[in-house]
């Protein structure tokens, strides 16, 4: 039996259509309705509406699109909040070979210095608290400006910083004005994409993200070199205006709340300047009312705290916030281990850290194809399971509660948790015996180890980041903000702490003991992968219980 749908006639007849199975018809849509629903033409409906009898049925909306955006757009979309994004990972990574430099011209000790990268990742976690839930209340354009203008402000000081208190406090306000491009970034990306697209998209923007971590380091290390450690800052005033010059100019509001699936008409600031200067597209609409937008209350910012209760949840941010504190240790310690085993200058350190960056972006790009296919697979799976046809399109914005999400997206995780522990320990011993460090051509070995726990373990965050946001429908920015809080809280004290268990254990006993700890932390994904369904299904009850 065909499957019918009816529909208004796009005219302002009293004539009714039945739709019958058009996927072997050409038809054209319209919308015509108020209500903005597409309703397919009498002229694009009449050869396939012949082969059966005329029938007069109750009108019924077709379902509206996720997002109306084409794939292209939101591709584009993706690059230029990855673009805005890498600012996060740049103003930590462009600073890594100048820490030598900053020690001696501000005559504080390293470890002093290392204080900075501390104070970075504490403000880090905790910032996007603040611009997360905001971008979830008020709109994620008017906040990627506001802290934007934050981050200028605070390299302007930066690069004029005379003292190490100056240097102390300005790191910090840098860190809020990058921290929170990730966790907006995030929350476009949810608004913009269902599940089945998520996952690609999700490693898309952190692949463009991670480009900053190859790179960071070789600018850092040139500019330190060339110019003094300030030189730094100021390029980063000077690429931070040109992106917020970018974000004004192409990024709309997509808050769901605000621009509904993409459809619904924008103004004032929610508006990019380029569209006040071309043919608004045809799908564009009015709303129906005005707008009811969220009033900012202290609630605002409690709201993403409440999802540390919730068990999935937070089985999902411990494991990723202890690769990512294990991950934070090897970059943080490399300046350090490497100057004092190989005898590098900044500029040379630069360039050591490639490798690590390198690994962030193939391992991002990697995870994301596997998330992809393992979603369609398990699409397929369910359909079957259900007796569903296989045209049949699940929920976009509610994943079904008997969808197994949690398993789909944890499938590659044992192999690839498996191969970041190895790495991890089989670094901390390449670089433990002088006799072997001072062989010509020893250093690729850490190098290369440092490529494959780069690459583990921002695959681990990719796929830790895609399944948090499937378990909070409509909460991205929150959501991506509370995971990091957890990441970088745990990272500050990983970092607070490396070089003093370098010191007292050697790095291969070190090493060793952080790849211990990713081992027995491996039962949380395990927990998870077994119960998650099911706290997931009881949270979906209960939400639904409060509703009615």
């Amino acid at each position: 039996m065909h499957k019918q749908n009816s529909c208004k006639p796009a005219t302002g007849t009293s004539h009714q259509v039945t739709v019958t199975d058009l996927s072997g018809a050409r038809s054209s849509l319209h919308a015509t309705n108020p209500a903005g629903v597409l309703c397919a033409s009498l002229d694009a409906v009449a050869p396939a509406a012949q082969a059966e009898e005329m029938a007069t049925v109750p009108y019924t909306e077709l379902e509206q699109p996720y997002h109306v955006f084409p794939k292209g757009l939101k591709k584009f979309l993706v690059g230029v909040i990855g673009v805005a994004g890498l600012f996060s990972g740049l103003s930590s990574n462009i600073y890594f070979p100048s820490l030598d430099a900053i020690a001696k011209d501000l005559n504080v000790s390293i470890d002093a210095v290392s204080l900075t990268i501390t104070s970075y990742l504490v403000i880090q976690g905790v910032s996007p608290l603040l611009w997360g839930s905001l971008s979830d209340t008020v709109g994620r354009r008017p906040i990627y400006i506001a802290s934007f203008t934050v981050y200028i402000i605070s390299n302007i000081v930066l690069s004029l910083s005379p003292n190490f208190t100056i240097l102390l406090i300005f790191r910090g306000l840098q860190a809020a004005g990058s921290a929170s491009t990730v966790s907006i970034g995030n929350g476009v990306i949810q608004d913009i994409s269902p599940p089945s697209e998520r996952g690609a998209f999700i490693s898309f923007y952190q692949a463009i993200r991670n480009f900053s971590i190859a790179i960071g380091p070789v600018l850092g290390g040139v500019l330190a070199n060339t110019f003094g450690f300030r030189s730094i800052f100021i390029f980063l005033v000077i690429l931070s205006s040109l992106v917020i010059i970018m974000v004004i100019l192409f990024l709309p509001e997509t808050l769901r709340s605000i621009a509904g699936n993409g459809s619904l008409r924008l103004t004032g600031i929610y508006k990019p300047l380029v569209a006040r200067f071309t043919v608004e597209p045809p799908y564009m609409q009015d709303p129906d009312e005005a707008v009811q937008r969220k009033k900012v209350t202290v609630i605002t910012f409690i709201e993403p705290l409440k999802l540390l209760v919730e068990k999935d949840i937070v089985l999902n941010l411990l494991f990723g916030g202890v690769v990512y504190a294990i991950w934070s240790m090897v970059t943080s310690s490399t300046t350090g281990l490497f100057k004092s085993r190989f005898g590098l200058n900044e500029l040379l350190l630069g360039l050591a850290f490639l490798p690590n960056g390198c690994g962030t972006i193939v391992g991002s790009a990697m995870v994301g194809k596997l998330m992809t296919r393992d979603y369609k697979a398990a699409e397929v799976a369910y359909k079957i399971a259900h007796n569903l046809p296989p045209s049949h399109k699940l929920p976009t914005k509610n994943i079904p509660a008997d969808f197994p999400i949690e398993q789909t997206r944890l499938r590659n995780l044992p192999w690839i948790a498996s191969l970041f522990s190895v790495s991890t320990a089989a670094y901390g011993f390449s670089l433990a015996d002088p006799t072997l460090t001072s062989k010509p051509g020893w250093i690729v070995v850490p190098l290369v180890l440092q490529f494959l726990i780069a690459a583990m373990s921002n695959a681990i965050f990719a796929l830790n980041q895609t399944l948090v946001s499937d378990l909070c429908p409509g909460k991205g920015a929150s959501s991506t903000a509370i995971n990091n809080l957890v990441r970088c809280g745990l990272g500050a004290v990983g970092v607070a702490f490396v070089e003093t268990m370098i010191t007292n254990l050697g790095p291969a006993w070190a090493f060793l003991g952080l790849a211990l700890i990713t081992v027995t932390m491996t039962p949380l994904a395990a927990v998870n992968w077994f119960w998650g369904q099911r706290w997931r299904a009881a949270r979906t009850e209960r939400k639904a219980k409060i509703e009615e």
